[in-house]
């Protein structure tokens, strides 16, 4: 389990029961001691199961930026065999914020992209907290082109507040190379399966999301915009953030709900920060089970389905008004 110098303010009663355990292990243990112990540690998943099953959105937020939580460099690791990086775009540079390369999952063969978001301060800062610019999404283009071609599936793992909204970065043509990242997913004869393991937040997200299945981590979220940048609209005010988080329904559930996405991954009891190797273990079976089931369809097939699944999202019927 993580025990990280971040603590959340609803993790408190967690860690005070973990404290309460590590103390009683430290000391010599006769029966009553284990007994003690072995009723703490019980407790001890019950706590986490009812503080996290009951997050509020803004709650969910916290964990889903927790800095403790598994990244795009941490999955390639758990869950991937032979991982070969492969950088730049061949037109500007190399963006840190963009992960990608072939590797093997399984017996299957794929190409993985994802954002990365650094783990210590410099490597945040190198790889703008995982904003990715144009030339990330150009080099994700590339890869995938790559994949088309030697009929590899491709999965994203996406985990990114938003695109960089520098001034260079909108020089460079951000959002035009955000839409062309999204037609060219659209039009892959190959299967491709995204994951949001963390944030999944605006154009930076969609980016590298459109694909035959769209799944989101237990307490990761998927928007929009993020509750900041929606309280400042809406209410010209950060501090109404978690009013913007209930809002926004960018919850897991909400978004399965809603039709957004297509399945949810349960994190392991305290969330996916406490347990990487359980989380990598869940998104790997779901990761296998999901390509074997599109590898069966054919690529036209695979387009097709993929194109009219975007097409019918946000259509809705207005009820007849004589009737209401």
């Amino acid at each position: 389990m993580s025990r990280g110098l971040h603590r959340l303010p609803l993790e408190k009663p967690i860690y005070e029961l973990e404290d309460r355990i590590a103390a009683l292990e430290a000391a010599p243990l006769g029966g009553q001691q284990q007994e003690e112990l072995r009723k703490l540690k019980r407790e001890l998943v019950e706590v986490q199961k009812r503080v996290f099953g009951s997050l509020d959105p803004w709650q969910t937020v916290e964990v889903a930026r927790h800095p403790d939580r598994p990244k795009t460099s941490d999955y390639l690791g758990l869950l991937f065999d032979e991982f070969v990086e492969l950088h730049g775009d061949r037109a500007f540079g190399d963006d840190p914020a963009m992960l990608t390369g072939f590797a093997k999952l399984d017996r299957h063969k794929v190409l993985v992209i994802g954002h990365q978001k650094g783990k210590t301060l410099a490597e945040r800062q190198a790889c703008h907290f995982g904003c990715a610019h144009p030339e990330g999404y150009r080099k994700a283009m590339g890869k995938m082109r790559l994949a088309a071609k030697y009929g590899l599936p491709v999965i994203c793992l996406i985990d990114t507040p938003g695109a960089y909204p520098g001034v260079g970065a909108e020089e460079r043509g951000q959002a035009q190379v955000i839409a062309e990242s999204m037609f060219l997913m659209a039009t892959l004869p190959v299967p491709v399966v995204c994951v949001v393991i963390g944030e999944g937040g605006s154009g930076g997200a969609l980016g590298i999301g459109v694909g035959d299945r769209v799944a989101v981590l237990e307490h990761a979220y998927y928007s929009v915009i993020s509750p900041e940048g929606c309280a400042g609209i809406l209410w010209k005010g950060a501090e109404h953030k978690a009013e913007a988080a209930r809002a926004l329904r960018m919850r897991s559930h909400d978004l399965k709900t809603l039709g957004v996405i297509d399945a949810v991954i349960e994190e392991p009891p305290g969330g996916a920060h406490r347990d990487p190797r359980q989380m990598a273990s869940r998104v790997k079976n779901y990761l296998v089970r999901t390509l074997k089931e599109l590898l069966a369809q054919p690529g036209a097939s695979l387009v097709e389905t993929r194109y009219d699944k975007f097409r019918a999202m946000g259509r809705f019927l207005e009820a007849d008004q004589a009737s209401v």
